[in-house]
């Protein structure tokens, strides 16, 4: 049985390994993604909306692209139009898509034939393209990352710097120097009006600092978290040993999260063993039927009561650590005596402060885009390790 003490190195290893490479990329990227941002701010002005779809757990980039631009995390930022239409990709394409759209398709490093064919579609109807990955369109990401899980997250970085930065043009465009909520992310805009092709440059290093700010706090997670995350997860591999399953949980960019954390473990990439698993957050009859009818607290808790057994794993996402719904249902699996972890932001807030979780993970960002991206990490390596124990391998 692996201990702590082997599993912590290669963890570390993992975490550190992955900042050359996005950084690598947007390096290369960021003029092109801060271009292709002004286009998609030009669209959004027009009356163009994101269409965005993916299968399987590329699904729930989709998922989280949409929350992103309709919910936006700035308080005061405009909601702009999305949707995630990964459910019937083609058909709802051909039903909907304008000529001012913006389509995004998402899918594994390989590729995806059915998304490409989707995206080649929307193009030939005139809606700007991102295919990711792919050629063609109009933005295809191509990188020499193979492993799923560092695609992944290089993905959710980007759709995070697309977002903040489209909202940036918008408001150019609209207000002049006003940038509102967002100026401390673009401290480079002074007070005279410039036309936005003057300021792409500066908006293109800013999207690197924010890939750098996500450097920084992966290299702490890696020095700080290391033995903690192997001792998560070795906790997590007595109770699927026991017969347990996962039941994940989160709200809004947090439950796009649980749903793909539950998604890779039962349709893991080749060659890996699948993890029982199931998303709470992935349950949108039971989800509107509980807050509708009770209150949206329970929503978590009560098809928790429903669902688990006391071998399983309750595990809570949440930047804030004090979201109500995620308490009561950790509460709850106390009472039922299942392991509880939780994916946690800022200083792990009130489920931390009350020690609601036997596995805490606190990502030390107050900023949501940067804590979702090093909890992506953080929860890809501990299925990572679980495959490793599960080997039984050095």
């Amino acid at each position: 049985m692996k201990t702590v003490v082997n599993l912590a190195p290669r963890i570390e290893e993992a975490l550190l390994g992955r900042n050359d490479i996005l950084e690598d990329f947007f390096s290369e990227e960021k003029r092109k993604l801060a271009e292709a941002c002004r286009e998609m701010s030009e669209r959004f002005q027009i009356g163009g909306r994101l269409l965005a779809f993916g299968h399987g757990p590329c699904s729930t980039d989709a998922q989280h692209v949409s929350v992103e631009f309709v919910h936006p995390v700035i308080v005061g930022k405009r909601a702009l139009p999305a949707l995630d239409l990964s459910a019937l990709m083609q058909p709802w394409l051909d039903a909907i898509c304008r000529p001012e759209d913006i389509v995004m398709g998402f899918g594994p490093p390989q590729g995806d034939p059915d998304v490409r064919s989707a995206l080649d579609s929307a193009h030939r109807r005139g809606a700007m393209t991102f295919s990711l990955p792919g050629a063609g369109g109009s933005y295809a990401l191509q990188t020499s990352v193979h492993d799923p899980f560092i695609h992944q997250e290089l993905v959710e970085i980007f759709y995070h710097t697309l977002w903040e930065t489209v909202h940036v043009f918008l408001e150019h465009r609209e207000l002049g120097q006003d940038v509102g909520q967002s100026e401390f992310l673009y401290p480079f805009l002074g007070t005279q009006k410039q036309q936005t092709s003057a300021i792409v440059s500066e908006v293109a290093d800013s999207i690197l600092m924010k890939v750098r700010d996500d450097t920084a706090l992966r290299r702490r997670l890696a020095s700080e978290e290391s033995e903690h995350l192997a001792a998560t997860a070795l906790a997590i591999h007595e109770r699927l040993l026991l017969g347990g399953k996962l039941i994940l949980f989160g709200n809004g960019g947090s439950a796009t999260d649980a749903n793909d954390w539950a998604m890779d473990c039962v349709m893991p990439p080749e060659g890996r063993c699948t993890i029982p698993a199931i998303s709470l957050s992935m349950e949108p009859a039971n989800i509107t039927a509980l807050a509708n009818d009770v209150g949206t607290e329970v929503i978590f808790a009560r098809q928790l009561m429903a669902q688990a057994r006391p071998e399983d794993v309750a595990i809570g996402i949440s930047t804030s650590g004090g979201s109500r719904n995620i308490i009561m249902a950790l509460e709850e699996a106390r009472k039922r005596k299942l392991l509880t972890v939780a994916l946690l932001g800022n200083d792990g807030g009130e489920i931390a402060r009350r020690g609601l979780a036997d596995f805490p993970i606190i990502v030390r960002s107050d900023y949501i885009p940067r804590i979702q991206e090093i909890q992506a990490s953080a929860y890809h390596t501990i299925i990572d390790t679980l495959e490793v124990i599960g080997r039984g391998s050095d």
